[in-house]
């Protein structure tokens, strides 16, 4: 850059600059890239992605969060795209791959109104004008739902038919999706939200995810998996003399270890004589017992612990026939706590019998090749274990991808009831009802609106072109049910491959949260990478001028 003929350098040598149109044409097209990637994998007859990293594991799923994980994304405008990818997989567990697309697509939109000469803060602002109208619309299109009270059986069992077309319509793209082993894991799914969920208000609930654990272990098939009320641990029995079955088990849980505290400072000990190292062993032995006997009179008959247990402690538990369990995770202390009632001690001194928990049964079981720990028929069972069984780690993997969608959905219809048709109804619906709107506004803004109804129509597109279906005869089918009296709910049956009046009659429903943080996330990705106009990369460090400097050290020319 040169100023009044003098060169003025701001920038260091090997600075990559780009501006204006150039800066916004690179990021639309790095995150149509990334769209165009994840647009196959979408809904029931999406495909899957095979991903191998760096070290040469695979990964093989359809799921958009984990598929943008995985993929070492390197240009910064779709790092963006996968932000928003991570940040809808965070807030709602599901929806990922249709927030991409449709970012990608309103980035797509945009670069044509760029082309007529229209400016991108006006774009933007036509955006959220649009996404503001959208979350209205989506409100009326929505179907509330009256929970009831889910701590009574009947109602249980008057929820229990929608939440399993949830997991249905969550699941159907995945492995999971198809077969006897569906009905499996939509029953422990559903068993399973039902017991961690607690009221919070009039019709709503929480359910904190965190209280479902799910284990993995390998071997048998899917259909071995079973939902336990209670905790799972992947830990066996300490001591060969401690029993393998404790019933009404009254817990302690430490945080501390079963062990002879060494000292904080170095010391050393000078022995005299034999009999010196035979009193102060016998006195490691003395502590270690009063421990053991501490915790077995005040009535404790199983004790879990987050740290290590000495063997001297262990021989004195095993006499006592109490059983023990070390080094389980704190994770799994806090379920633990939450599922028997106890507290989780970090001082032996302070254990009293307040403190202990209770499980109506503690029993090491042996699963494949491994012994595993069940705690069951707890006092307060807010904490229960999904145990999985499958043929290989990478099915596995797949399988608690699913589960965990099928949780956060489920989750999100608890935290917000209300739900919307699937099959693209909603995107059509809302496109038409935007393209209305667009005609009562004055100003460059309008295209902006007729962009952002087009981008929603693509959702659908991708789910008939997926189908096998012609995708423009699909969208002209839909439309014109949509402005029929009553056909509101109109969508893609993707499996049969045809447009049908009503989603919900077939069972394809979504938590109406889901979409609308779907709108949100595309809208505020979209809306920040037109927000850039320049790009400044930094050169790279000159690797082979480095190499040169490492190599000439430590050599001498004579």
């Amino acid at each position: 850059m040169a100023l009044y003929g003098v060169p003025v350098l701001i920038l260091k040598e090997g600075t990559k600059r780009t501006t204006g149109r150039d800066a916004l044409r690179t990021n639309i097209l790095a995150a149509r890239v990334l769209a165009e990637v994840l647009k196959t994998s979408l809904g029931p007859r999406g495909l899957d992605k095979m991903l191998v990293d760096s070290f040469g594991d695979v990964t093989v799923t359809n799921d958009g969060a984990t598929i943008v994980k995985e993929m070492e994304v390197q240009h910064p405008a779709a790092k963006l795209l996968v932000e928003v990818a991570k940040a809808q997989d965070a807030e709602v567990g599901d929806g990922t791959t249709t927030a991409v697309v449709l970012a990608g697509t309103l980035l797509e939109k945009a670069e044509n109104l760029l082309d007529q000469g229209i400016h991108p803060t006006i774009i933007i602002e036509g955006y959220k004008m649009a996404m503001k109208k959208a979350l209205e619309e989506l409100d009326k299109i929505a179907i509330k739902l009256n929970l009831g009270d889910l701590d009574k059986p009947e109602d249980r069992e008057k929820v229990k038919p929608i939440f399993k077309q949830l997991v249905e319509t969550t699941i159907s793209s995945k492995y999971v999706g198809t077969g006897p082993t569906l009905g499996k894991i939509t029953d422990m799914v559903i068993d399973a939200i039902l017991t961690i969920a607690e009221k919070r208000g009039e019709n709503r609930y929480e359910a904190r995810l965190d209280n479902v654990k799910i284990e993995k272990k390998k071997g048998g098939s899917l259909l071995d998996s079973q939902l336990v009320y209670g905790i799972v641990l992947d830990k066996e029995v300490v001591h060969p003399g401690m029993p393998r079955r404790v019933e009404k088990a009254r817990i302690a849980l430490l945080d501390t270890p079963l062990e002879v505290e060494k000292p904080e400072i170095t010391a050393k000990i000078n022995i005299t004589s034999p009999e010196l190292i035979k009193a102060f062993l016998d006195e490691e032995a003395k502590i270690l017992k009063e421990m053991v006997d501490h915790i077995a009179n005040i009535g404790a008959n199983v004790v879990i612990c987050q740290k290590g247990i000495d063997d001297v402690a262990q021989h004195f538990l095993a006499k006592k026939q109490i059983l023990a369990v070390r080094r389980v995770k704190r994770s799994d202390m806090e379920k633990l706590a939450r599922a028997t009632g106890a507290r989780i001690v970090t001082s032996i001194r302070d254990l009293t019998e307040k403190d202990l928990g209770y499980a109506e049964l503690v029993e090491e079981r042996k699963v494949g090749n491994d012994k595993m720990v069940f705690i069951e028929g707890c006092k307060n069972p807010r904490a229960v274990t999904i145990l999985l069984r499958g043929a290989n780690d990478m099915l596995l993997d797949e399988v608690e991808r699913s589960i965990q969608d099928s949780l956060h959905t489920l989750r999100n219809v608890l935290r917000k009831p209300a739900i919307v048709p699937g099959g693209g109804a909603v995107e059509i619906e809302l496109a038409i009802r935007l393209r209305e709107w667009a005609e009562t506004i004055s100003g460059k803004e309008q295209l902006a609106v007729q962009a952002f109804a087009e981008a929603l129509e693509e959702i659908p597109m991708i789910l008939a072109e997926t189908a096998g279906l012609d995708a423009l005869d699909t969208i002209a089918e839909l439309v014109k049910k949509h402005k029929e009296e009553g056909k509101l709910y109109s969508g893609i049956d993707v499996i049969n491959g045809k447009v049908v009046d009503d989603m919900t009659k077939l069972g394809v429903i979504e938590p109406a949260i889901v979409k609308e943080q779907i709108i949100k996330s595309a809208t505020e990705a979209a809306s920040m990478i037109l927000k850039i106009d320049d790009i400044i990369a930094a050169a790279p460090p000159k690797k082979e001028k480095k190499k040169e400097e490492e190599e000439g050290k430590g050599k001498f020319e004579f």
